[in-house]
């Protein structure tokens, strides 16, 4: 007969015992070798490891020294807008031989002009001289060329100014011209009065509107002479014949012709023939009134 409060043949030890139940999460309990998660420090905590507080400084260095890099480009840039910038013009001459006071005030007024007109050229980096030298040539053409020289205070820049040296003049309407080598014709002359001057013998009264040929037949003279002087030959005197205001007559120094030219004509090609007719006479050991180069490819000896 069987007894119904018979006890299982398992063993007590064996069974099963059943987890207490916690209100603690299991994932928050400490596990032995697991490593502990979400526990975090204050990196200034004097508990903190060696190894984080160099981290820590290291990246606090690289901090200070990207501002102080800041810091030093910005004084260097201040620096340099500050004294590359022209604020002030100052004027001097390019030549000792000069006879007449620079007039400063008209040609500070015409850098500034430019200036006004391209302000980025207020920096001297910036500056184009060439592009200065023709805008100042324009409004004062004895100028020849305008070049920046460093700066005399902290917003001062020096101009050093080149001027045209004039080769031969022609007084009209009692008003002087003057035209150096390259045929420029202007009024306002720095140096000493050029030996070669226009006679004028023509007999024609200048009239309103005149001064444009006669700065044409300036410009001739200027080249003539110029071109001349390049060859060995010294002009001393450009004589307008009578009756006419586009021919020439030009004296050498130590030649006997005169020579006769025209306006209508290259310079460069008359004084071509002129040389080599004068040359021709020289080795023929002939002598001449005058050479007439007018007509191109025909030189007359009289």
């Amino acid at each position: 007969m069987f007894s119904r409060n018979k006890k299982p043949s398992v063993p007590s030890r064996r069974l099963a015992t059943p987890e207490p139940s916690s209100s603690v999460d299991r994932g928050s309990q400490f596990r032995r070798n697991r490593t502990l998660s979400g526990v975090r420090r204050d990196p200034m905590d004097p508990s903190h490891s060696p190894r984080s507080k160099v981290h820590h400084l290291t990246n606090q260095r690289r901090k200070l020294t990207g501002i102080f890099l800041l810091v030093v480009i910005a004084i260097t840039l201040l620096v340099l807008v500050i004294t590359q910038l022209t604020a002030r013009v100052v004027i001097a001459g390019s030549s000792t031989a000069v006879t007449t006071a620079i007039d400063s005030t008209r040609y500070e007024k015409v850098i500034n002009d430019y200036l006004g007109v391209h302000p980025a050229s207020r920096f001297r980096f910036a500056l184009d001289q060439k592009d200065l030298s023709s805008y100042a040539a324009a409004a004062v053409p004895e100028v020849s060329r305008i070049t920046q020289n460093g700066s005399t205070h902290l917003v001062e820049t020096k101009f050093i100014i080149t001027f045209r040296q004039p080769v031969a003049g022609w007084q009209i309407n009692d008003k002087q011209y003057y035209v150096d080598d390259q045929g420029i014709v202007f009024e306002k002359n720095y140096y000493q009065t050029p030996t070669v001057q226009i006679i004028d013998e023509s007999g024609i009264s200048p009239e309103q509107g005149s001064a444009v040929a006669s700065a044409r037949l300036l410009s001739f003279v200027g080249r003539v002479v110029a071109l001349a002087k390049g060859s060995g030959y010294e002009v001393t005197q450009a004589i307008l014949p009578v009756g006419t205001t586009r021919q020439l007559e030009i004296r050498f120094k130590d030649v006997q012709p005169l020579v006769k030219l025209s306006i209508d004509r290259g310079a460069g090609e008359q004084v071509e023939d002129t040389v080599r007719s004068l040359r021709f006479l020289t080795s023929k050991g002939q002598s001449a009134e005058y050479v007439d180069v007018r007509v191109s490819g025909r030189a007359v000896y009289l």
